[in-house]
């Protein structure tokens, strides 16, 4: 081989050998890396069950942040208020959700946790032409003592009143407990359901039904009609103005000395988030932490409600056990 031909070579090798390294070079400088996914967790899975109106208005997308995040994973079972509790007492849930707060007696041992607040909402069929129902008349319909729609300004119809069968279910209870001054009080509805969602469905169906649900399950429906009480239609506004009188707190239930108490501890402090405050918005919700004023005006609102009715003010029922360090 001529030594022009070798001196040909040599230059040829060390080009593609240069052109090579600033190949990489580049590619190495431009080619961003991407980020690292947060490392799964080994805990065991956080057990919630409870009723519709926190299954939907506050667990089920806060679960998939929570996973997102790594930090752990949630089995949601909803079903309705008293399987929650029930199954927390027993240990076989860990977090339970409720529409209400403590009822005291076996209740009593378990801590409630209010996270947010949703409006109590009666539904209809969007075909109906009331629109608007008194706290007055409310009381009445549930009584039994008004049955018919143009009593309240309707046609000419039996109100047929849609309730959840369990006497503790929690949006039952509240409702009961603003407008009769207690959440046991028996009424005037033979159509019974096992949880808020089932009713959704049955008042879907019926131009002559009532029930009451929560804004976070009904505020997207247009299956069923919101009804305002007293001129003032509920939402997100008039529930943190307190301009819609009839809203209740959603806890977060757990059991004093869980096992899973620092997992627990861990997603209760998440739900203070700025990210999962603004999924509870989206969900119609008003985090507690941000309206205070609705706890210390709660009194003061049941009273009113009440009087109304011609009811006088109970005496406190037992206080709900509760963590002062998620309020």
């Amino acid at each position: 081989m001529s030594s022009r031909i070798s001196r040909l070579l040599i230059v040829a090798l060390f080009s593609a050998c240069a052109a090579t390294g600033a190949l990489a070079a580049a590619t190495g400088k431009t080619k961003a890396k991407s980020p690292a996914k947060p490392a799964a967790s080994t805990a065991p899975a956080l057990v919630w069950r409870g009723d519709y109106a926190t299954a939907r208005g506050v667990v089920e997308d806060v679960s998939k942040a929570w996973e997102k995040s790594g930090k752990g994973r949630i089995e949601i079972q909803p079903f309705n208020t008293a399987s929650g509790l029930d199954a927390v007492a027993m240990g076989t849930a860990d977090i339970a959700g409720s529409a209400r707060g403590s009822a005291g007696g076996s209740e009593s041992d378990l801590v409630f946790l209010p996270v947010a607040y949703d409006a109590l909402v009666m539904i209809t069929h969007p075909s109906n032409q009331v629109s608007n129902l008194t706290i007055a008349q409310l009381h009445q319909i549930y009584f039994g003592k008004i049955t018919n729609w143009k009593e309240v300004g309707g046609k000419d119809a039996p109100i047929n009143l849609y309730a959840v069968a369990s006497p503790g279910d929690g949006v039952e209870y509240s409702l009961r407990r603003l407008i009769f001054g207690r959440g046991n009080q028996p009424i005037a509805a033979p159509r019974l359901y096992v949880n808020t969602a089932k009713l959704e469905e049955a008042v879907t169906l019926d131009p002559n039904a009532l029930g009451v649900t929560t804004l976070s399950g009904v505020a997207s429906n247009g299956k069923v009609k919101m009804v305002s009480v007293d001129g003032t239609r509920p939402s997100v506004a008039t529930v943190t103005s307190g301009s819609y009188v009839l809203y209740t707190p959603l806890y977060l239930v757990t059991k004093q000395n869980s096992p899973k108490a620092a997992q627990i501890e861990a997603f209760m402090a998440f739900l203070k988030t700025d990210a999962v405050k603004a999924l509870a918005r989206q969900h119609q919700l008003v985090p507690y932490t941000d309206a205070p004023e609705l706890a210390e005006q709660d009194h003061a609102r049941r009273a009113k409600i009440l009087a109304e009715n011609g009811i006088k003010m109970p005496a406190e029922e037992p206080a709900a056990v509760t963590g002062a360090a998620h309020q």
